[in-house]
């Protein structure tokens, strides 16, 4: 009952997280396109009030006509509209999940002691102090006389991102080591605005309640930081999905990948900025494409048998049964399932046969099941699957 009660939970704050998300990020995006499509106002009597651009638009069967200040209006509107819940809820029910798949499960989810043999709680303070120095790094980075400097900053940080994913995925499961790179990359992008963002928001608005002339300093950090927030956007997004695709984190170079990935989804949401400003090229999309190109060739399976061995299907049958249906079956038996993950079950030589590609596939050339190896699958045995498959259709 706990399993299922779990279960329940994960499915109802995973759904929480997506539609929070989906809110904060369309916002970002938004206001991101927005900035960079600003205009000269048209009205001079509106540049005399401060206003520094405009922008017209039609959506929804109706017209919008926005104008952005250059510090703050001479006398502030009743009604103030604030962007910081969705990226708020976003972090906490991100961390919610966090807390609760990989962190509660932390045996099943967190740790794979073929990586790194260490306890549940290590793991977790880990965990912990990664995402918390992660933010305080990065904060040091942008105060520092580094940020005056883009390209140098930039590189710098890819060098530190890098740093972060190797040591990542050689402490944790390569499915966790993803997620905590992601849930970094999302709290700094949090912090950006709990810490700098609104902050320097309210200092305007405060500023300007006095009547006094808003201090633009505030305003420029904080928009700053927003620009560095777009560039961490798909990224996260990447990570937020990347638990579907066994191929990329259970590979022997899993922080490579991670880095190529994150580093094309860079690039695109740099064209998409410089496109949104009228001065796009095309490189950034052709850098892009051809770094996952290459990404691609580098992670195709190496065809390979190994040594040949005979094998009967009841070794197969043996294997499945000692490390597979503990968790894939109609009657899991570990606690952390109340159900076979992905309704995937292996209680008949017939389920065995048709699931008899994504056995191999999952066992043999991602190694990505057993998750985290939990039931210690041995090389030995993942080589009979392999040569099982490969004379598939003869013991068919």
């Amino acid at each position: 009952m706990t399993a299922f009660l779990l279960d329940w939970l994960n499915l109802l704050v995973r759904w929480l997280h997506f539609i929070t998300g989906i809110a904060w990020i369309g916002s970002s995006l938004y206001f991101i396109w927005l900035d960079n499509h600003l205009q000269t106002p048209r009205a001079s009597g509106d540049t005399e009030k401060g206003v520094g651009g405009e922008v017209w638009s039609v959506h929804g069967g109706g017209f919008y006509h926005v104008q952005k200040y250059k510090v703050a209006p001479q006398v502030l509107p009743d009604m103030l509209h604030w962007f910081k819940w969705e990226a708020y809820s976003t972090w906490l029910s991100g961390m919610f999940l966090l807390g609760l798949i990989y962190f509660l499960g932390a045996g099943v989810y967190l740790i794979d002691r073929s990586v790194a043999d260490i306890s549940a709680p290590m793991a977790i303070g880990v965990a912990i102090a990664t995402i918390a120095g992660g933010w305080i790094v990065y904060d040091l980075m942008c105060k520092s006389p580094l940020s005056s400097n883009t390209k140098l900053f930039a590189a710098v940080l890819l060098l530190l991102c890098s740093v972060l994913a190797w040591g990542l995925c050689h402490l944790f499961s390569g499915r966790a080591a993803y997620i905590l790179f992601g849930v970094t990359l999302g709290t700094i992008m949090v912090a950006n605005v709990f810490f700098v963002i609104i902050p320097g928001q309210k200092q305007m608005v405060a500023a300007a309640e006095r009547g006094d002339t808003p201090d633009p300093a505030p305003g420029i950090s904080a928009k700053l930081r927003s620009v560095h927030n777009t560039y961490f956007t798909l990224p996260v997004l990447f990570v937020m999905t990347s638990n579907h695709y066994a191929m990329t984190y259970s590979s022997e170079y899993n922080w490579v990948i991670l880095i190529a990935i994150s580093v094309a989804g860079a690039l695109l949401r740099t064209y998409f900025v410089a496109r949104h400003k009228g001065t796009a090229t095309k490189l950034p999309v052709i850098l892009a494409v051809a770094l996952l190109a290459v990404l691609a060739a580098f992670m195709v399976p190496r065809s390979g048998h190994g040594d040949r061995m005979t094998v009967n299907f009841a070794q197969v049958r043996d294997v499945i049964a000692a490390r597979c249906t503990s968790c894939h079956s109609s009657a899991p038996t570990h606690p952390a399932f109340s159900a076979a993950p992905l309704g995937v079950t292996f209680d008949s030589d017939e389920q065995i046969l048709t699931a008899a590609e994504r056995i191999y596939q999952q066992t043999v050339v991602t190694r990505a099941m057993p998750i985290g190896n939990l039931t210690a699958m041995t090389d030995e045995e993942r080589h009979i699957i392999n040569q099982w498959f490969q004379t598939l259709p003869e013991i068919r």
